[in-house]
């Protein structure tokens, strides 16, 4: 689980845009690289190698 504070905070690492959470797949969602980024054990992975891309069906 993500402490929701941190969402203040951060920002996508490529185009330091605003994340968004969500809660369903624990991740945190670049809408402007259409990106979702895992949070592993509370700790947002913010690495494009650990990224996957959203599908259209998602947004």
């Amino acid at each position: 689980m993500l402490d929701i504070r941190l969402l203040d905070i951060i920002a996508c690492p490529l185009c330091k845009g605003k994340l968004s959470y969500k809660k369903n797949t624990n991740e945190l969602i670049c809408k402007f690289d259409h990106l979702a980024y895992p949070v592993i054990d509370g700790i947002p992975a913010l690495l494009k190698v650990k990224a996957r891309t959203i599908t259209s069906d998602e947004e």
